[in-house]
């Protein structure tokens, strides 16, 4: 049972990831590429996260942390560099 949701999950977040490349990759502006860059961090993290929980590994969940600390350090610094403050 819990195989069946995992797929389905993995299955939706490869859809939504395909949808993040895409926009940034088309993407209009550079602010509309970060936004995206850090929509894809936030979806790795869950993606890890639900890893974790099929899994029973509690590295996973360590691993999710870090990325989530790195995505958003690199949200403020390429902010401030849009900004022109950096």
């Amino acid at each position: 049972m819990i195989f069946e949701e995992f797929v389905f999950f993995a299955i939706c977040f490869i859809v939504m990831a395909l949808c993040l490349f895409y926009r940034l990759i088309v993407g209009p502006s550079a602010a509309d590429r970060a936004v995206t860059a850090d929509c894809l961090d936030v979806l790795t993290d869950m993606a890890l996260i639900l890893f974790a929980l099929y899994s029973g590994r509690s590295v996973f969940l360590d691993l999710a942390l870090i990325t989530a600390i790195l995505g958003f350090l690199g949200s403020v610094i390429t902010s401030r560099y849009l900004e022109g403050r950096l």
